[in-house]
């Protein structure tokens, strides 16, 4: 309340000047007035803590932060590493999803590379096309094979 009365002496002094001072000498003295009422600190925090002093800000005053401002940093620090790695397990998970489908992909045509592979490779087939082509002297045998033992 202390301070609202000298603003009010500031604003009546300003509302009457008087005649026989000059305007520079009226700001001076206003000015004057402002810098004694003016102060940097921060009133202190009164010792009552009810709903309206948490809810009001009071409870944050410049000196508590001030006091606390490491752990400030610490927890910004901390939420942006937290952040920066959720976002880089994301692009993981994402590249590992992407090479998944690729492996699956490449497995597949693996697979049927093979069995085109195995179903050209087959004995009948090789023979229809070597008839086919009428190019080798190869054919089917009428005989089974012989056996020949050797002693010993």
């Amino acid at each position: 309340m202390a301070e609202d009365d000298k603003i009010e002496e500031v604003v009546i002094s300003e509302e009457e000047p008087s005649e026989e001072q000059h305007p520079s000498q009226e700001l001076k003295k206003t000015l004057e007035k402002i810098k004694e009422t003016a102060s940097e600190e921060d009133p202190r925090p009164s010792q009552q803590l009810n709903l309206r002093t948490i809810l009001g800000g009071d409870l944050l005053t410049t000196q508590i932060v001030r006091s606390q401002i490491w752990l400030f940093l610490l927890i910004v620090g901390f939420t942006i590493v937290y952040v920066a790695f959720r976002y880089q397990c994301q692009q993981d998970m994402l590249t590992i999803d992407r090479l998944e489908g690729q492996l699956k992909d490449a497995k597949f045509k693996a697979l049927s590379s093979s069995s085109t592979l195995t179903e050209k490779c087959r004995e009948s087939h090789v023979l229809d096309i070597l008839k086919q082509n009428k190019d080798s002297l190869l054919h089917q045998a009428d005989q089974p094979p012989y056996i020949i033992e050797i002693p010993e």
